[in-house]
């Protein structure tokens, strides 16, 4: 077991403090640490790999799962995977292949903690796909009082807010998801003009397995995301397009960039570089065309600061209490500010437009929410609070950012 004071700091490095940290390597080491910050009445936090924009760690205490990694068991009957919390998403696919399954989804990152992902409501994108919190199937997790709680799917309630908790109702020490049988997937990437996205918008998510875009905002915005600028083309108001669709058995595995085709694990991922600081919030729906066209607008016409492209996903409904796509589909938009610049008015411009969308965020990512909004956007927001309550009565695992919200 390690511990001692230091500096921990996120992904993106927006985010930073000093810290007691610790990193158990089994469970017991999380119930001792956990034990130690209830009987010093300080507060304690779990940290995954770092991939948050929000200073969703912070905490006097903070433990870090990365020591805490791999499967533990794979169900095939029941296509049920367990694995320790810092197992990272990329860490999943070969041992799920090998076992004829897969994650049911994914999006562009694979190196986030799998405990970390379903605390925050991470998704890749689809009408009808999930996200990482909605194959929850069962944990065990450290509560406030410092006990080891089971949760399964004979509580549901419970498993409605320990989907998406952000890490509100105690340390995950080991995750079931539920998972299908292994797929592979072929992946067009393509440059359109925004335009021909507008005219075929339904079509385009319906029809596919996974359809989602980037829309440029300047000439600028390729490169700083990686994309490739294709030779004497204008890029502003232009969008990437990714489509990616089951390959049958005839379809041989391809590594053309923009055309492969392969194990869906390895088709997902993009590389990214972290430089940006991001917002993501999900409207219905119904409303995802209008939504996308007033951000564009906003955009264009009155935000200098909007550089970075605007991602846009769509997700299935799901039913955690914290979920931005309770009760309904939604789509999601993503944008970025730029690090190192006072990119507050610019994401607050775009938290007002989304506002009047009844838009719910992503809690990994930069967002503004109120208590108030929270009621409004969350229907059943008061009774994750009431079980966060009955987990963790003094409150040991929230924090400042955390606190006003589900206190």
């Amino acid at each position: 077991m390690t511990g001692g004071r230091a500096t921990w700091t996120n992904w993106v490095g927006n985010e930073s403090f000093a810290a007691e940290l610790a990193t158990p390597r089994s469970e017991d080491e999380v119930v001792e640490h956990v034990r130690a910050a209830i009987s010093a009445g300080k507060g304690i936090r779990a940290a995954g790999a770092g991939h948050s924009c929000t200073p969703v760690v912070q905490s006097d205490a903070v433990l870090d799962t990365t020591g805490l990694r791999g499967i533990t068991h794979v169900d095939a009957a029941r296509s049920y995977v367990t694995a320790l919390p810092g197992t990272t998403v990329g860490e999943l696919g070969e041992p799920l292949w090998a076992a004829g399954l897969a994650l049911a989804n994914q999006g562009d990152i694979d190196t986030q903690a799998i405990a970390g992902a379903i605390a925050t409501g991470t998704h890749g994108s689809g009408n009808a796909l999930p996200s990482f919190s909605a194959t929850l199937r069962a944990c065990r997790l450290v509560d406030g009082r410092g006990e080891v709680v089971e949760i399964d799917e004979t509580q549901p309630e419970r498993l409605r807010a320990a989907q998406v908790a952000i890490g509100m109702l105690g340390v995950m020490t080991s995750v079931t998801l539920e998972v299908v049988p292994a797929y592979r997937l072929a992946e067009r990437v393509e440059h359109w003009r925004f335009a021909d996205v507008l005219a075929r918008w339904d079509e385009l998510f319906a029809a596919h397995r996974h359809f989602s875009f980037f829309w440029l905002p300047s000439e600028a915005s390729a490169e700083l995301y990686g994309l490739a600028t294709p030779a004497g083309s204008g890029m502003t108001d232009t969008c990437y397009v990714r489509v990616y669709d089951e390959a049958g058995d005839a379809l041989a595995d391809d590594a053309t960039p923009g055309r492969r085709v392969g194990r869906a694990y390895r088709i997902y991922p993009a590389e990214f570089e972290p430089n940006f600081h991001e917002l993501e919030y999900s409207v219905p729906l119904e409303r995802g065309r209008e939504a996308v066209e007033a951000m564009r607008e906003l955009m264009l016409t009155s935000q200098p600061a909007a550089v970075f492209p605007m991602e846009v996903r769509t997700n299935a409904a799901e039913d955690a209490y914290l979920a931005s796509n309770y009760g309904t589909p939604t789509t999601v938009i993503s944008v970025s500010g730029v690090p190192g610049t006072d990119h507050e008015p610019y994401l607050r411009a775009v938290d007002h437009l989304l506002g009047e969308f009844g838009a719910r965020v992503h809690w990994g990512k930069l967002h503004f929410l109120t208590p108030e909004q929270l009621a409004e956007r969350y229907p059943e927001s008061g009774r994750f609070i009431d079980l966060r309550r009955e987990l963790d009565p003094a409150g040991t695992f929230l924090n400042d950012h955390l606190r006003p919200l589900f206190a």
